[in-house]
């Protein structure tokens, strides 16, 4: 694989482009007082090593004041080499000067060194790093999910993804607002600030590579162009997308998507179950919710399983999908499991006490 180094310069140039626009999370913060110190400290190794390589070979230096160099000459000689000082025109010759310059002084020019060079080195190294996190990222994000909108809706399907064992490092946030995007940050998502409805900012998630998209906007018809767009930059994603109305559901199919979620309607159902049976919706509220007791889940049917009735299965099926067709447990073709079978489950979640 092709290091940070060893890229074109267009690939150097569309990551630095990427960078402005893609966040990761942050890392853990060093405190500035510790820079500091870790800063100091490095100086004084460099000034300890370096005074006894010229005491090492104290033989080939001169001193005008006395002829001979001696351990103080040496780390005066150093001092004043490596703070870019000079020598000759003002030269200290008793060794209290010299100890003021080696004690005093030249710590004085470090910390100066340090406020004016540390600085810019700082932004340097910063945009570098931020360039290197972001060329590795996008050259080994492979079948991961993104997620286009993080409201409400684009929040609660993060949480249920990685409720069912989805990586937060397999998961991309997509979205315009600089809000929402300090939000995924926050919580330990790389995001993208941008419009979804250009092929461009669907790039920068690398969407094109992706498994699943998810799409929750606020508005259907924003929806249904980002759904247009990712379907035609990836053909082989399953792309999920939520909309309000009942009536954009066919041109969501039509632009896409594979399945279409509506909001408004799905609300007023839970609303009416509710109202005459307040069980019922608990029981569908437990089921949809990560961490309830009751887990709603698809997997595919177990070796042991293949050639048995859904009844003998280890949790309660409800459907079997067969060939890209929904069975229920009362089809008489789902009477028995068949290799490649994917069963819809209702089973109890494991809770850590």
């Amino acid at each position: 694989m092709r290091t940070i180094w060893s890229r074109p310069r267009a690939e150097a140039r569309e990551d630095a482009e990427a960078g402005r626009f893609i966040t990761m999370p942050a890392a853990a913060a060093v405190p500035p007082l510790q820079q500091v110190l870790r800063r100091l400290a490095m100086a004084i190794l460099v000034l300890t090593v370096t005074t006894l390589l010229v005491w090492l070979d104290r033989a080939g230096y001169n001193d005008n004041a006395d002829g001979k160099v001696d351990l103080l000459d040496a780390a005066y000689y150093t001092t004043v080499t490596l703070s870019t000082t000079g020598y000759g025109d003002i030269a200290p010759v008793s060794d209290a000067a010299r100890l003021t310059n080696i004690f005093v002084i030249t710590p004085l020019r470090v910390v100066f060194l340090i406020i004016l060079v540390g600085t810019t080195l700082e932004v340097l190294t910063e945009r570098t790093r931020q360039q290197v996190r972001v060329h590795r990222w996008r050259s080994k994000m492979r079948d991961h999910v993104v997620v286009i909108g993080y409201g409400t809706k684009g929040r609660h399907a993060v949480e249920t993804l990685k409720g069912q064992g989805m990586p937060k490092e397999k998961i991309v946030v997509v979205d315009p607002q600089q809000k929402a995007i300090d939000a995924a940050n926050n919580d330990g998502l790389v995001a993208v600030q941008g419009d979804a409805t250009r092929s461009r900012t669907l790039l920068k998630a690398e969407l094109d590579r992706a498994t699943r998209v998810i799409v929750s906007l606020q508005r259907d018809d924003t929806a249904t162009l980002v759904t247009l767009t990712a379907r035609q930059l990836n053909r082989r994603a399953a792309i999920v997308v939520a909309v309000r109305e009942d009536e954009n559901v066919p041109l969501l199919k039509q632009s896409g998507a594979d399945t279409v979620v509506t909001s408004s309607s799905s609300a007023g159902r839970l609303l009416g179950v509710s109202t005459a049976s307040p069980h019922v919706a608990d029981t569908l509220e437990d089921l949809m919710t990560h961490g309830r007791g009751l887990s709603l889940t698809e997997r595919p049917v177990r070796q042991d399983e293949i050639g048995r009735s859904p009844r003998e299965a280890t949790d309660l099926v409800v459907a079997v999908v067969r060939r890209k067709r929904m069975l229920d447990y009362t089809d008489p073709e789902s009477a028995t499991l068949q290799f490649g079978d994917r069963l819809i489950t209702i089973s109890r979640e494991e809770t850590d006490y």
